[in-house]
């Protein structure tokens, strides 16, 4: 009942917003710089934020055309190297016959499209044969493509790695951490070849008991019946995942939002005011910010609520619980793997001590195998991208890539 109420919402003002989008754009024609009317200028700053607050269900774009390498720029192509109804496994090839370390990014799977780790790619393209985990929306993959849930996303980290060859390098962002440890563990009992050189976790709740957030207490706070009940919905008939059992993502949005209220609700008055004053570049920034914030995916209901229960609530991972396809998921077999972890000082969604947890639970590994970094004066996403991820925690990154690709 949910998403048809939503939808109907959505169908109601998708003619208000196409309105608004004609009304702004004839109020723009008519600026004429300092001598514009302010009350035009109020009048055309709302109708461009109605018709820029609609949310968006479709991937943005990565963007990447060039690339610095040195003192040259290189064409940058995306290419699919494997694709499944679920993901894609998408490889930025770059116009030079260097040769790079291969890198898979491991993006969540959450109510945001992979492209929202577009500033932790662009960090790492330079120096590094760089893949990410393009996960689709499940609203648009059919029923008869069966579930997918913690062990389909474990399956998927694994062939893909496989895809990309053995000596390649792997890095989670927040909420994958735990399905790629336990992909990195079943590789290493396995002997599979394919198992990384590297593995980096990046903010990720490998076990939530150490300093729980608002996002941990939640998730403890109600039975996963109760997240059944009242987060799942069944997708619309008039889309291809039609009847598909999902964690509908503008629901996720809304959580998102709801936790830090006040900071959007300031940014949306300053931009009303950059509008209103002509301010292009501040406008721009936030268009572009929320345009990549509003665009929302469907999560398969498994793997939603297996999530919650598995790593939220039931702590399977540092408890020894884990369990890939019925087999005991054990990071005592990673031995090949060098380890690092990354946290953010003032993370409110993944808090001090949940990722650096991984060091102790890879105890088949050497301490000259594992490191740790806490990044200070950052939050949950100061961890992956902007200024700080650039100059000071990238660095590490690609000591821990270097080090062990010519080990």
């Amino acid at each position: 009942m949910i998403y048809k109420i939503y939808q109907a919402q959505a169908d109601l003002m998708f003619p208000a917003r196409q309105l608004a989008k004609l009304g702004a754009g004839v109020a723009k024609s008519m600026d004429m710089g300092e001598y514009t009317p302010a009350p035009l200028r109020q009048l055309g700053a709302a109708l461009t934020m109605l018709a820029d607050g609609g949310l968006s269900h479709q991937r943005p774009d990565y963007g990447f055309r060039t690339v610095k390498m040195g003192n040259d720029v290189v064409g940058v192509t995306e290419e699919s190297r494997l694709e499944t109804p679920f993901g894609t496994l998408l490889r930025f090839r770059k116009d030079s016959d260097i040769q790079q370390p291969r890198v898979l990014v491991v993006a969540p799977m959450s109510g945001h499209f992979a492209t929202l780790l577009r500033g932790t790619v662009a960090v790492l393209l330079p120096d590094h044969d760089v893949y990410i985990t393009d996960w689709k929306n499940a609203r648009d993959v059919p029923l008869s493509e069966g579930i997918f849930g913690f062990d389909e996303y474990v399956d998927h980290m694994i062939r893909f790695m496989e895809v990309i060859g053995e000596g390649s390098h792997m890095i989670a962002v927040c909420q994958p951490c735990v399905a790629a440890l336990a992909a990195t563990a079943v590789m290493a009992e396995t002997n599979n070849r394919a198992q990384p050189r590297s593995l980096t976790l990046m903010a990720g709740p490998i076990d939530t008991r150490q300093n729980p957030t608002k996002v941990n207490e939640l998730a403890k706070g109600h039975s996963i019946e109760w997240f059944e009940k009242k987060l799942i919905a069944k997708v619309p008939w008039r889309y291809p995942g039609a009847f598909r059992r999902v964690y509908p993502g503008f629901l996720q949005l809304t959580a998102f939002m709801s936790m830090n209220l006040d900071r959007h609700i300031n940014a949306h008055m300053a931009q009303y005011r950059a509008l209103a004053c002509g301010d292009v570049v501040a406008a721009d920034a936030h268009r572009k910010f929320y345009e990549e914030y509003n665009a929302v995916m469907d999560l398969p209901a498994e793997f939603y609520l297996e999530t919650v229960q598995k790593v939220f609530q039931d702590h399977d991972l540092p408890l020894g619980k884990l369990t890939w396809h019925g087999q005991p998921v054990k990071p005592q077999a990673i031995r090949r793997t060098a380890l690092l972890t990354v946290e953010g000082e003032r993370d409110d969604i993944c808090a001090i001590g949940q990722t650096m947890a991984a060091l102790d639970l890879c105890s088949g590994l050497r301490n000259s195998q594992k490191r740790h970094h806490l990044q200070a004066g950052v939050g949950h996403y100061g961890v992956f991208s902007g200024s700080r991820w650039a100059r000071e925690i990238y660095p590490r990154v690609r000591a821990m890539i270097e080090v062990t690709t010519h080990h």
